[in-house]
């Protein structure tokens, strides 16, 4: 067996719930909550909250730079009108970091840079990385069937143990057979498919599925063909046997490397932490967490350029990624109703005793892919750190005003 990896930071993240993935998705993954939503397609039920952006089907979605072979520094380089009409939006810089990139026309995209190197604590945006090391896994278990790299995200159901517990964050719960539909915390005993478990990670950007992901994609890496028939009771037993030491420097390697296969330096992002503190007990944290507005960019581009494994799993991980239930912050802005919306959000404070506004540290990023019916589309990695503010306005603002910008509006 190979030896392993780990890698924890506590991310005391706040984070408000959301979903993700096309309504019609349920026959391909599974995730039962798309059972329920499809049922807003023929008015069954209404969600008021939806917007029209969010009713794009699965086969709808595209990544727009496949065919790009131009190197992420390349595409990466400042043109200096859309950078004036960009940084004229912040009414001051300090505590904001942000890069935006319209690639609206592929061969004549434009790009903008404000303190790009700035790092963050990037909150439950990391939890990109940990779906990037899961797709990594899944790519070298299966290299040459994406197929089978489905069936068994959809067939393979695992249990929640001591990593996913201890999130006040709800799941949504839905049982087809009897239409029950609840949200409730992830208790330990709590099963679901690896797709259901990446799913809680991304759409209601749950902790403990965070933990559950980083341990099976640790898991494959470790098993390598075995994982497919490993049982839980084996699994378990392993944790019980495993070097602690060994088992957190595999972890750290398993989430970071696939970074630094995508050019992003450790610097520019990096995950230190596992987002429960369950793990702990199998492996402790070691380093620390960061991320900036430019390696967050390079990991969207390599994304669109259908390079993060391949073509096929950066167009899942897409689909992931798309907002399919109540906006918040960035992409809550009301000019972005129409537009399909690809989004993560995180948050991390101290300080204060108000949520989200800490007085010692007030972290809040959003990272969105916006794609208007017109054929505007463009991705916006934006940090903050504003002290003592609920900074959620601040980025819903500035969501309008960039559109409106990019649009060249007024």
């Amino acid at each position: 067996m190979k030896k392993q990896h780990y890698i924890a930071l506590t991310v005391c993240a706040a984070i408000i719930t959301m979903a993700l993935y096309p309504i019609d998705g349920f026959e391909r993954t599974g995730i039962k909550r798309l059972k329920r939503l499809e049922k807003t397609l023929d008015s069954t039920i209404t969600e008021y909250y939806l917007k029209p952006g969010s009713f794009k089907k699965t086969d709808e979605i595209n990544l727009w730079l496949c065919e790009d072979t131009v190197a992420v520094d390349s595409i990466m380089k400042v043109d200096e009108e859309f950078q004036d009409r960009m940084t004229r939006l912040f009414p001051r810089r300090n505590g904001y970091a942000i890069t935006v990139l319209d690639i609206s026309d592929p061969d004549n995209m434009r790009y903008a840079e404000m303190n790009e190197n700035s790092g963050f604590q990037p909150g439950s945006v990391g939890k990109l990385a940990v779906a990037t090391a899961f797709f990594t896994q899944l790519g070298e278990l299966c290299p040459d069937d994406f197929d089978v790299r489905i069936r068994l995200m959809k067939n393979k159901v695992v249990k929640s143990g001591v990593w996913g517990v201890g999130d006040h964050h709800t799941v949504p719960i839905y049982t087809p057979e009897t239409d029950k539909y609840v949200k409730r915390q992830v208790i330990a005993s709590d099963e679901f498919s690896l797709y259901e478990w990446v799913d809680h990670m991304l759409s209601v950007s749950n902790n403990g599925a965070a933990s559950i992901v980083w341990r099976e994609a640790l898991l494959m890496k470790i098993f390598g063909d075995e994982y497919f028939d490993l049982t839980q009771e084996q699994a378990d037993e392993y944790w019980k046997t495993a070097d602690k030491k060994e088992l957190s420097e595999l972890a750290t390697e398993v989430v970071n490397q696939p970074l630094r296969d995508l050019g992003i330096t450790h610097d520019e992002w990096r995950l230190g932490s596992f987002f429960t503190n369950g793990p702990d007990r199998i492996a402790r944290a070691t380093g620390g967490s960061i991320g900036t507005p430019k390696g967050l960019m390079k990991w969207f581009i390599k994304l669109e350029q259908g390079k993060i494994v391949d073509e096929k799993s950066s167009l899942e991980l897409k689909r992931l990624m798309y907002l399919t239930d109540r906006r918040i912050r960035y992409a809550y802005s009301s000019r972005l109703n129409d537009a399909a919306v690809y989004f993560k959000s995180g948050s991390y404070y101290s300080g204060g005793g108000v949520k989200y506004a800490g007085t010692n540290f007030n972290y809040m990023n959003s990272v969105i892919l916006v794609e208007h019916p017109d054929g505007t589309n463009y991705i916006v990695c934006l940090m903050s750190n504003i002290l003592g503010k609920n900074s959620a306005g601040d980025h819903m603002y500035l969501a309008s005003a960039i559109d409106k910008a990019i649009r060249k509006e007024g």
